[in-house]
């Protein structure tokens, strides 16, 4: 995530792994954890809640006769999807800043948890120095979680239809993470950008990319070449395929067992 990333000569999961756990200890792997749940609670809500009311108002403005019909629906969860991922990010995104930094952090301890990294970043680059990287998130999150959510429901709507009697919360493990994938792929040099840019200032350091989005993404081009927009690519799928299928399964799941309340 650091902008000297590619001064790391054959860079590998598994030897920054051991790099880790000799520099900083196994309990590293943890490292933001705390402030990842702080995040991922409310985030997690809004995203769904706000991906049904979309869903809802859409079907209502296209009509119920246009339910069920395929192009209409894989439109109605692409738009809801891109619009729930753009309400939950703008609403959380000081604690997602606050969850990079933390993370970040190798021996040299700059932020002393949640709220200590509130205040240092106020006190070093302003109040809205908690929002530095919000324009590539929400250009990020928007398609991320727009493709998510198509791909999961009509993944899902494919799979009942050919195999009804396959277990709903497998088909939901599945599904999600297949989406995961989806997203991830085609939203990646994002959410590498954005990870840049939250880091720029962290511990007092100097900023390095001072032309904003586009600039951001020419200076990795120009140092990294077009493999540097997809470095870290191989982690990120071996996060987010549980991960999302996880999530999606959590919830179908939860909501079937809400329903059954009176």
């Amino acid at each position: 995530m650091h902008s000297d990333v590619s001064a790391l000569s054959k860079a590998s999961i598994w030897r920054e792994a051991s790099r880790i756990i000799n520099e900083e200890g196994f309990r590293a792997f943890w490292k933001g954890n705390l402030v990842t749940i702080a995040h991922r609670l409310p985030y997690s809500s809004v995203s769904f809640y706000a991906y049904e009311r979309y869903k809802n108002l859409l079907h209502s403005i296209l009509g119920e006769n246009r339910r069920g019909n395929m192009s209409s629906d894989v439109c109605v969860h692409f738009v809801g999807g891109g619009l729930a991922g753009i309400t939950a990010a703008s609403a959380t995104y000081p604690l997602d800043l606050v969850r990079t930094r933390l993370a970040a952090q190798t021996n040299a301890t700059y932020y002393r948890g949640i709220w200590h990294s509130f205040h240092t970043i106020c006190r070093d680059e302003g109040f809205m120095g908690l929002y530095k990287g919000l324009g590539p998130t929400l250009l990020g999150v928007g398609p991320s979680i727009a493709i998510s959510f198509s791909v999961y429901e009509t993944l899902r709507s494919l799979w009942h239809l050919n195999r009804p009697d396959d277990s709903p919360a497998m088909v939901s493990l599945a599904c999600g993470s297949l989406s995961g994938i989806a997203s991830s792929t085609a939203t990646f040099p994002l959410d590498l950008v954005r990870r840049r840019m939250q880091l720029e200032g962290a511990g007092g350091r100097a900023r390095v990319y001072n032309t904003g989005l586009f600039g951001t993404l020419g200076n990795i081009m120009k140092s990294e070449g077009l493999r540097g927009l997809y470095r870290g690519i191989i982690p990120e799928y071996l996060k987010v395929v549980p991960s999302v299928g996880i999530v999606f399964m959590t919830y179908e799941t939860l909501k079937m067992l809400l329903s059954r309340i009176p």
